[in-house]
């Protein structure tokens, strides 16, 4: 298959940088591939919303400060000042793309309050931002003549030659047939890494599958180490994914507990509640750890329930289903993977140090956040960047020759020598590691005891993987042994603390 565009995931990145597209040029071909249904990305989990500077009591230089204080000296001031300044932009293009946002009584937006924020500007949708702006961003880009969606289909590997990128291999789920999609260019927006641990508030298809497939492909990946631990995410017995229980819950006037009831975030920052994520999180695993407990509460008890529930009815449902009413009960919280700070290196157009090969959103390492991202800059920062990347593609596509490419991919094996609960158990294997030794806390002991370990499972997977008839369980896997192995790696060479990385043996 040949395309002028290829579009690896379907969330904010991946579908805005197809609308941007079309603006200049709808004649242009675009393959779009997702390997689960074009429903599904980490953008539709988003809760909190998208920070933008709208009060005319903020400003500019706020936003930027807030910014670079919770990314704990890691930003790129430049870029972190770019996005902040295209924020108003973003918000007058999502709303007439047909996004709603939320509004208060006087028919202004309603700006929430986020941990790390000096100032209400949050813009949102009650509780389910994401989802709203996938769903509206989603319909139109399903009614261009130009886009050929491809729901079930997992994209192997990239296809490259003297470091330029050439499109991918792509395995039809359905079919289990290989196919080779050659593109002039392809942009990554594949999302987190979540599932490379035991409880993340990431959906299951977070595998680190584009920030796997580019490492092999020899692109940059910077900063793997930076990981945030979202610091409420209900705590339940349940396994899949965790939860959660938005910050703006907190900026509504929530306050943290211990199980006996008493405050205790003061002690540890003097913005208390409403410390950044890495802060509050390290605060709460702290207490657990003194407490021996498995969770902290969360209280919203003497808030307005009128306005909670109109602010957060998903959670308020949530809550609810697992026998928690918010008015009278108090939220049992902890900890959970939710984003990684790290990934695929690009500039300020997108563009990855692998020519024609583009990244936006979770799986791009853009210098925005750092080493802790601030909250509700993360959909912000998907916008801006898979905007300046169509740009940019837009300027350079015509030059880009579609030559007959050379790519062999080998995987003859049409049986499977293991089962899928081996499959399985591997899985859990890499998630128990990582999440025990590349967690809120480590220690440079753990981390190189993690890689040994580590690599014995990576040499068992690759050799399933030469052995084994392709599957998306198995290549999962595969892309989770590798972002697991450069998260304790990157984590092993730093020797500073910063934001989502603290390791005891530099306290």
């Amino acid at each position: 298959m040949k395309t002028d565009f290829l579009v690896i995931g379907t969330g904010l990145a991946g579908l805005n940088y197809i609308l941007q597209l079309g603006k200049v040029d709808s004649s242009k071909k675009i393959i779009v591939v997702t390997k689960s249904n074009s429903e599904e990305s980490n953008t539709s989990y988003a809760q909190g919303g998208v920070a933008i500077v709208h009060d005319p009591k903020d400003s500019f230089t706020s936003h930027i400060n807030d910014t670079l204080e919770a990314g704990d000296g890691n930003c790129d001031p430049e870029i972190v000042e770019m996005v902040v300044r295209e924020a108003p932009n973003c918000l007058l293009e999502l709303e007439s793309l047909g996004v709603d946002f939320d509004k208060n009584e006087s028919g202004e937006l309603d700006l929430a309050l986020e941990g790390g924020h000096s100032m209400n500007r949050v813009v949102h949708f009650q509780d389910s931002t994401g989802y709203e702006i996938q769903k509206k961003l989603l319909l139109q880009v399903i009614a261009l003549p130009n886009v050929q969606l491809l729901d079930h289909h997992f994209a192997l590997e990239l296809i490259t030659s003297n470091n330029k990128c050439d499109g991918a291999v792509i395995l039809d789920e359905k079919t289990n047939e290989v196919r080779l999609i050659q593109s002039k260019i392809t942009l990554v927006a594949t999302g987190g890494i979540g599932q490379a641990y035991v409880r993340s508030t990431n959906p299951l298809i977070a595998t680190g599958d584009g920030i796997a497939m580019a490492y092999r492909a020899g692109a940059i990946i910077r900063d793997l180490e930076f990981i945030q631990f979202h610091p409420t995410a209900l705590y339940t017995d349940s396994t899949g994914p965790a939860f959660l229980i938005s910050e703006a819950v907190r900026g509504f006037g929530a306050e943290l507990k211990t199980l006996n009831g008493t405050r205790f975030m003061q002690y540890y920052d003097s913005r208390g509640d409403l410390a950044p994520r890495d802060i509050v999180a390290r605060a709460i695993h702290n207490e657990l750890q003194k407490s021996d407990a498995r969770h902290v509460l969360l209280d919203c008890t003497a808030l307005d329930q009128i306005a909670f529930k109109k602010h957060f009815p998903t959670i308020v449902q949530e809550c609810l289903s697992n026998g928690i009413d918010v008015s009278t009960d108090m939220i049992p919280v902890s900890p959970a993977q939710h984003y990684i700070c790290g990934g695929i290196s690009t500039n300020q157009w997108g563009e990855s140090s692998i020519k024609n090969l583009f990244a936006c959103g979770e799986s791009a390492r853009t210098g925005l956040h750092g080493a802790n991202r601030l909250a509700s800059n993360s959909l912000l920062e998907a916008y801006v960047f898979s905007s300046k990347s169509a740009q940019k593609s837009m300027e350079i596509i015509d030059s880009i020759p579609h030559n007959e490419i050379s790519y062999y991919f080998e995987n003859n094996s049409d049986s499977s020598l293991i089962s899928k609960d081996n499959l399985q158990q591997l899985r859990f294997s890499i998630q128990r590691i990582t999440d025990k030794f590349a967690g809120i806390v480590r220690c440079t002991e753990d981390l190189k005891r993690a890689t040994e370990d580590l690599s014995e499972i990576v040499e068992m997977i690759e050799s399933h993987y030469q052995l084994n008839k392709l599957s998306i369980e198995l290549n999962e896997m595969r892309n989770l042994a590798t972002v697991s192995t450069m998260i304790i790696q990157a984590s092993f060479i730093r020797r500073e603390n910063k934001g989502g990385y603290y390791n005891t043996d530099y306290a």
